[in-house]
């Protein structure tokens, strides 16, 4: 189908097509087989209905590529922060095989090495691990806070390091190889492009393939000192009019 038919059939305005990041994302992506949404932005139950924008831009995507895309929250996710195991007094063990989850149920291939995963029975990386080697593209949707990737993403990114470090420092293969990473950004009025370079670099560094289309960011303002109560109002209302995306859940 063309954008625009996908568009119609999602029931969005049909200015959503006319946003090129948008655009290029969903293009790209069609192309693929699997591809893994995980979404990284939260907001506390009190706000009721109020959906992240960058969950919102994810639900989106996910509705496009029809079937084709497996979208995860990961702030519903119990993820354990990472231990560290990279530097100790005896050197690298982060990846180490002796570090493998022996559940075959969360742990089918194997190759879940996680120490955090390993000494915690209630962790649930493995929710993000298994489709994550099934899939053939993987795209973190996250926000700008204080000049960084959320803690959520950042949390996961940490620990995710095992499959980093097997190929880099364990000398074994690169399970990235041949997969795509993107990272897509949410910020209000500072630092977004700057979030998204440095992602890009440490997906690289992972092993990812990482295409220009699948690597962007919306800030609402250039201006790092509006902070008014009513630029945060109206950024919302603007997002969905420029995404042209309605109410929905």
């Amino acid at each position: 189908m063309k954008l625009l038919e996908i568009i119609q059939e999602m029931g969005l305005n049909e200015e959503f097509a006319t946003s090129k990041d948008l655009q290029d994302t969903i293009s790209y992506l069609s192309g693929k087989e699997k591809v893994l949404l995980l979404t990284t932005s939260n907001r506390f139950d009190m706000h009721d209905g109020d959906v992240p924008k960058s969950t919102l831009l994810a639900r989106a995507i996910e509705k496009a590529l029809e079937g084709k895309a497996e979208l995860i929250e990961v702030p519903k996710l119990n993820i354990y922060s990472c231990e560290g195991n990279v530097s100790t007094m005896k050197g690298n063990n982060c990846g180490a095989k002796k570090a493998a989850l022996e559940d075959r149920e969360k742990n089918p291939t194997g190759q879940l090495r996680c120490w955090a995963s390993f000494n915690n029975p209630d962790d649930e990386l493995y929710k993000i691990a298994t489709p994550l080697f099934h899939a053939d593209a993987v795209v973190f949707f996250a926000s700008v806070r204080w000049g960084s990737a959320n803690a959520y993403y950042q949390k996961l990114i940490e620990r995710l390091t095992w499959l980093e470090n097997r190929h880099t420092t364990l000398g074994e293969a690169n399970l990235l190889e041949g997969k795509d990473a993107g990272f897509i950004c949410i910020g209000q009025n500072w630092n977004g492009p700057e979030v998204v370079d440095v992602q890009k670099q440490v997906h690289e560094f992972y092993g990812f393939n990482t295409p220009q289309q699948l690597y962007w960011n919306w800030q609402y303002t250039r201006d790092e000192e509006d902070e008014t109560q009513a630029s945060y109002k109206r950024s919302y209302s603007v997002f969905k009019k420029e995404f042209g995306i309605k109410e929905y859940e």
